[in-house]
This record gives structure tokens, sequence and C-alpha cells, in this order.
């Protein structure tokens, strides 16, 4: 599993830090950014909640 971050749609809010402390960070525009493009299988679910729980749909899993 891959994921990413749509920066065009990311607000900054910080709901994926608060699933996915692992697996994002807040860059210096304010923005998410991903740590770890390749999610290994013990944090695929984080991701998912992840991206439930990001409110303008800017994490996109492959």
């Amino acid at each position: 599993m891959k994921i990413k971050v749509n920066h065009d749609a990311c607000i900054g809010c910080g709901a994926c830090l608060s699933v996915g402390k692992d697996l994002f960070e807040m860059n210096e525009d304010g923005l998410s950014e991903v740590k770890m493009e390749e999610v290994p299988e013990e944090k695929q679910e984080a991701a998912k909640e992840a991206q439930e729980s990001c409110p303008t749909g800017a994490i996109e899993i492959e």
C-alpha cells in the first residue's frame, strides 16, 4: 500500500496526524507530508483511518 497527500486539497488541519503520527508530519507550509510512501502492513489500518478522517479527502491510498 502506498499513500500520498494532495497538497492542493490539504488544509493542514492535522486530522491525519492524530491517527497516523508515524505516517505523517507537517511541512514548513503547514500542510501534511507523508513520512513513508510505502506503508508497512502493521500501519495500514492507521493509513486507512487517516484517509477517512481527512475532511478534504487529501489523502490518497493506492
